[in-house]
């Protein structure tokens, strides 16, 4: 009997080593990469967040993956949850948001041996990756769009937080809108936040009352309350992340594009293959990551000559001819 127990003992203490070294030795020998990802509002939020998680599993169902993502993610809880991802073990950490970028470089500092990445960031370490979408070019053939189909001459642009990655697509933006009018008024605001619904929808009716009949946003799920706005107003609007036509076809007249799933897949690719690197990795229109979507049932109620504006604005930039401005920092406060 207590041969029988000590050899029951030695079997527990080699199956709590086995777990507590989980990591990089348990995913060796199950042959499967461990991928995890944070993101910035629930997974489902039909915008933003929703475009990463669809990446994740796509990735999971072509590499055979084990994935685990986390929703909610605050600025101030970045750190904590990259070492909680970390400390299991997981090969690539992805936060999708430009707010990850410093936590992933500390956190990359403490564990060497697993690799981490942010999506429109831009820092990096020997082991932590930025990719940053050139989300700006998008965001200049919406201003196209929305200034074109504008009767007041007045539209508006709901930004999450002010930050580098939104501010970038609001300036982008409001260019687009002035070439086609330059004396155009863009009303924009900021909401500090990517998932209050209530608060998106609240800051759109505020610019409608001032006469804006075009909303747009980028503002992850805060988002669709803008959307929702312009659709009880009997307004139209442009979508963000993907085709946001689905969320009220009778408003959104468009949407900007970004391919993050492709983003996800790169580098999954990269750590599977061992040369995945630390830098700051910048993607457009011309690698396929940024686009813009059809226009759905608004495709006869839209000028021939804006399509045609917004078709070789968009081939002037695939070929190199016209850069959209890179503006980081807000104008016009």
């Amino acid at each position: 009997m207590k041969r029988t127990a000590l050899v029951f003992m030695v079997l527990v203490f080699c199956c709590a080593v086995l777990f507590a070294s989980g990591g990089k030795e348990a995913a060796a020998a199950s042959g499967k990469l461990k991928v995890a990802l944070l993101l910035s509002g629930p997974a489902n939020d039909q915008g933003w967040n929703a475009v990463a998680f669809e990446g994740l599993k796509a990735a999971e169902a072509k590499y055979g993956l084990e994935t685990a993502y986390t929703e909610y993610v605050g600025i101030a809880d970045g750190e904590a949850a990259f070492t909680d991802y970390a400390s299991q073990g997981f090969d690539l950490v992805i936060g999708h948001g430009f707010q990850f970028g410093d936590p992933a470089v500390r956190v990359s500092a403490k564990f060497p041996k697993t690799n981490f990445m942010a999506i429109e960031s831009s820092v990096y370490s020997k082991n932590a990756a930025s990719y940053v979408m050139a989300c700006e070019e998008a965001a200049y053939l919406m201003g196209i769009l929305s200034a074109s189909m504008s009767k007041t001459g007045k539209i508006g642009m709901v930004g999450g937080f002010e930050q580098p990655s939104i501010i970038k697509v609001v300036e982008a933006y409001k260019l687009g809108a002035k070439l086609v009018n330059p004396n155009i008024t863009v009303y924009e605001v900021y909401i500090s936040s990517f998932t209050d619904v209530a608060l998106g929808k609240e800051a759109a009716i505020s610019m409608a009352d001032r006469g804006a009949d075009v909303l747009s946003h980028v503002a992850n799920q805060a988002g669709t309350g803008v959307i929702k706005a312009a659709e009880e107003r009997g307004l139209l609007a442009t979508g963000d992340s993907y085709d946001q036509n689905f969320i009220a076809p009778n408003t959104v007249i468009g949407s900007t594009i970004y391919s993050v799933p492709m983003l996800v897949l790169n580098a999954v690719e990269k750590v599977k293959n061992n040369n995945f690197v630390g830098g700051v990795f910048f993607l457009g229109m011309k690698e396929g990551v940024i686009d813009i979507s059809g226009y759905n049932s608004f495709e006869s109620k839209i000028p021939e000559a804006t399509k045609k504006l917004i078709a070789d604005t968009k081939a002037s930039i695939l070929n190199g001819s016209f850069t959209v401005p890179l503006i980081e920092t807000r104008s016009g406060k």
